[in-house]
């Protein structure tokens, strides 16, 4: 990291505490003893931010996610056999949700794929930068015209999100012409390119801005001065839960897979060989999905990883809870993971052993899939 980019970091930071921000260091950070990059924690009052971003507009800071860019000569053929969606007709200006998965189809991590007309920019989750770096340079053989470049330090990435999304956009002379999701166009701001693709990175409206660091913070600034409300980690984790999407680590380990994580979307399944494609397959054309991931109402707290049972047997287990300051009235939204022969929605499970008085309440989240998107369910 140059020095530039550090001080458009810093500045970046600065703006941010000015607007109220409780920040953390990334784990780089408190690996490193740097202060360079933190993450906005909360910018204050988190019920009244989250209401913005399902009624109005937030904007939330995705630069601590990855930004991996795939390029050369074979990099759509590359993508095509390393992840679940189809790669191989995608134009410049197109994009899709994909997930990297083992051979045995285990989930590795659900990734925003960007064509550039050089590169496909794939958008990683924090977790995963590195790992998934390496995983795909195991795969580039010596033949491959594929380069992959790690390019985080370099940009900024802002997501909007909420049904006045397109409105804020045009204040700032941003409007972009296409509509589908993770389609990208190039537009100017303060004399630089910048990329505007659609889709907030949750089942709300939306759109998700990528900008060199440089203009970072006149960016930031100028998204919250037309309007935007700031949201931090800790709104995100709560919609992130409440809308459904998975995350490494918790509901994208090597116990699930796509099917299971209800990312039916993400998966082309008519597309030919890639890793883990026989087994995603196998489980499509035989409706082999034992489990599946379903949103959760408990009644009390639990720990994450707190079995949910039926009639005193072990059915699932619960993946993730909102944090305490955002239970409400109709109990404690999580999510977590139910055998498919158990039931659906509105299904009452107990929680942690048969003695337990605590109780969870299976309900649909809105980011899941559960049925092929090519097809009529």
């Amino acid at each position: 990291m140059n020095d530039d980019t550090i001080a458009a970091l810093q500045t970046l930071q600065a703006l941010k505490v000015s607007q109220g921000a409780e920040l953390r260091p990334t784990d780089d950070e408190t690996n490193q003893g740097s202060t360079r990059r933190s993450i906005a924690v909360t910018f204050g009052n988190s019920l009244a931010t989250i209401a913005t971003a399902q009624s109005g507009v937030a904007v939330y800071d995705r630069s601590h996610w990855g930004r991996i860019a795939v390029g050369d000569g074979d990099r759509l053929r590359f993508l095509h056999n390393q992840s679940t969606n189809s790669f191989t007709n995608l134009q410049p200006g197109q994009g899709c949700e994909t997930v990297f998965v083992t051979s045995t189809a285990r989930t590795i991590d659900l990734v925003s794929a960007y064509a550039r007309p050089e590169s496909v920019l794939l958008l990683t989750h924090p977790t995963c930068r590195e790992s998934l770096f390496k995983w795909m340079d195991r795969f580039i053989f010596f033949s491959d015209k594929v380069k992959l470049t790690d390019e985080t330090d370099k940009t900024v990435v802002f997501s909007l999100m909420g049904p006045e999304s397109t409105a804020l956009l045009a204040k700032l002379g941003l409007t972009v012409g296409v509509t589908m999701n993770h389609h990208h166009e190039t537009v100017m701001f303060e004399g630089v390119e910048i990329m505007v693709a659609v889709g907030s990175g949750l089942a709300l409206p939306g759109y998700t801005l990528i900008a060199p660091v440089q203009v970072g913070a006149t960016l930031w600034e100028a998204i919250a001065t037309a309007g935007a409300t700031l949201i931090g980690e800790a709104e995100w984790e709560y919609l992130r839960i409440c809308q459904g999407r998975p995350a490494p680590g918790t509901e994208l380990t090597d116990d699930y897979n796509p099917l299971e994580a209800g990312l039916w979307q993400t998966i082309t399944f008519d597309k030919g060989c890639y890793i883990g494609q026989e087994t995603i397959a196998r489980l499509e054309t035989y409706k082999g999905v034992k489990q599946q991931l379903w949103g959760v109402q408990l009644s009390q707290r639990v720990d994450p990883n707190t079995p949910l049972l039926l009639d005193g047997k072990k059915v699932g287990r619960v993946t993730s809870l909102v944090a305490p300051d955002f239970a409400g009235e109709s109990g404690i939204t999580g999510l977590g993971y139910v055998r498919t022969k158990a039931g659906g929605v509105g299904l009452t499970l107990q929680v942690g052993d048969a003695e337990s008085e605590i109780t969870a309440t299976v309900v649909e989240v809105p980011f899941l899939t559960r049925s092929r998107q090519d097809q009529p369910a």
